[in-house]
């Protein structure tokens, strides 16, 4: 059975006081590490004294983004050997947030992708369809590029090391969720793409996550259908009481 993942992704929030009275609030509270995964994404700047603080919890932690060179002239770039120096072994690529605000396609997204599994780095692999695709019915051909244009080049060894989030574009900061069914329907159908890609047990063992618009009053719906195994969590993810009802719902 694939143990669910809860993940939240701060995106450009918080101070650093906020961020460790966030933390310091999940720790206390959270305990069920060996029930579900959970996983924060904060800033840059706050990976490695975070760290310290959860050192000794069952809170994990990703960046949100890195570069594909792993050192040289990129101003302002992280890449994964920096990371893995503070301890930081996860890493969040293809948010649509990435793609839409910094030009990141599908040739850019392979190069981080392949950077992250030859530093053998865990890694959220972000696709989903933008509004208008979904109402013109071109939302399973999106993410099915997606997934085969970025993730074509895995060995067996990166899949066990990757976890897909489906987040509908149209859904991600607007109030707006897929319905379970919906979320449901396109989780199925990446394990079929997943299949085709790596095989049947691959596919079988892969964990999905939804992101979107995940909130305690939605949480335990999607997180009861058979190939969502988790979520993606935004803004939700700030405030501690509303992350930790999300993680509740994924026991």
């Amino acid at each position: 059975m694939r143990k669910k993942i809860v993940a939240g992704n701060w995106k450009m929030n918080l101070t650093l006081k906020q961020a460790i009275d966030l933390v310091e609030e999940l720790k206390k509270n959270f305990h069920s590490g060996d029930k579900v995964e959970v996983v924060v994404a904060p800033s840059f700047p706050y990976l490695y004294p975070l760290r310290e603080i959860l050192k000794a919890s069952a809170i994990e932690l990703s960046a949100q983004n890195m570069h594909w060179e792993t050192a040289g002239a990129f101003t302002g770039e992280v890449s994964a050997p920096m990371l893995l120096s503070v301890g930081i072994d996860r890493v969040i690529l293809g948010h649509s947030e990435r793609r839409q605000y910094f030009c990141e396609d599908a040739g850019l997204l392979a190069k981080k992708v392949k950077t992250a599994m030859d530093h053998e780095m865990q890694v959220i692999f972000c696709v989903g369809e933008v509004l208008e695709e979904r109402e013109a019915g071109r939302h399973f051909d999106t993410v099915r590029e997606q997934l085969e244009a970025s993730l074509h080049a895995l060995t067996p060894a990166d899949w066990s090391r990757m976890t897909i989030a489906y987040e509908p574009v149209w859904a991600i900061g607007t109030g707006k969720t897929a319905t379970p069914d919906q979320a449901q329907e396109m989780h199925r159908f990446i394990r079929q793409v997943v299949s085709g890609m790596a095989g049947e047990q691959t596919a079988e063992q892969i964990r999905i996550l939804y992101g979107g618009s995940v909130k305690p009053s939605n949480a335990a719906d999607l997180f009861s259908r058979p190939d969502v195994d988790g979520g993606l969590v935004g803004g939700a993810s700030l405030k501690p009481e509303d992350f930790l009802a999300i993680i509740e719902a994924a026991l």
